[in-house]
């Protein structure tokens, strides 16, 4: 199965109007985050069903692949490469790496969310965590994503420090991109532990930004949430 053939595949599954959807929802306008992303119309059930497919792919290809401007083409690589990562244990510390190498090409919200808690969050998970501080204080905000999101593997397995402390450490992130992923392992860890939770949100929540402690508040009791963003806890 070649490249080329991958590429068609998926080009057959594209639609005008998704792309035109896409392009907007995934901000790819002229000074938004998305700028210049190229959308074809593929959705992520039928990009998935391409990868699956094309699992066996190489790495030498995955990383062509990645270096697509077709966004859906990014997608799929990243998701072969979860998959190879999974299947091939003996593999995992070269796909690790070369995940970290090829960080400039996972440049949007879902290409991180997608792919790096079972890459970088699982392979880290019994492991020093440095490397997540490193992409924490990157100056590319798709890095910063990573560094967060990979802590969802860490979270599902009831350890919580890196999260609690990625998320102090970028408690001051402008971009609403990285509040909403903040917000969202905070959440994330209040399912498994609320007393976790509640106490970061008692040491924060005046100085939160709106958007995190919403996303971070939002399975609370609705009384309950009123009163947080009323800073009246």
């Amino acid at each position: 199965m070649s490249l080329q053939q991958l590429k068609l595949d998926l080009s057959k599954l594209g639609s005008k109007s998704k792309a035109k959807l896409l392009s907007g929802f995934f901000k790819t306008g002229k000074g938004e985050y998305g700028e210049g992303d190229i959308f074809i119309g593929v959705t992520v059930p039928n990009t998935r069903k391409i990868a699956i497919k094309y699992k066996d792919l190489s790495l030498k290809d995955i990383e062509y692949l990645l270096s697509s401007k077709i966004h859906e083409e990014r997608l799929c690589a990243l998701l072969i490469l979860v998959h190879l990562y999974e299947k091939h244990s003996e593999k995992r510390e070269e796909i690790f790496n070369f995940y970290l190498k090829n960080t400039k090409y996972v440049n949007n919200w879902d290409l991180v969310d997608l792919s790096s808690h079972h890459i970088i969050g699982d392979y880290l998970l019994n492991k020093n965590r440095s490397e997540l501080y490193r992409l924490a204080n990157s100056n590319n905000l798709w890095e910063k994503r990573i560094a967060v999101i990979s802590t969802f593997n860490f979270i599902r397995n009831k350890d919580f420090s890196d999260s609690i402390k990625l998320s102090e450490l970028l408690l001051q992130e402008k971009h609403d991109l990285m509040h909403k992923a903040v917000g969202w392992m905070l959440r994330e860890i209040g399912k498994r532990d609320i007393n976790v939770l509640k106490s970061f949100l008692a040491k924060h929540y005046k100085i939160m930004p709106r958007t995190m402690l919403r996303y971070s508040i939002e399975k609370f009791p609705e009384s309950e949430r009123k009163k947080y963003l009323k800073g009246e806890i």
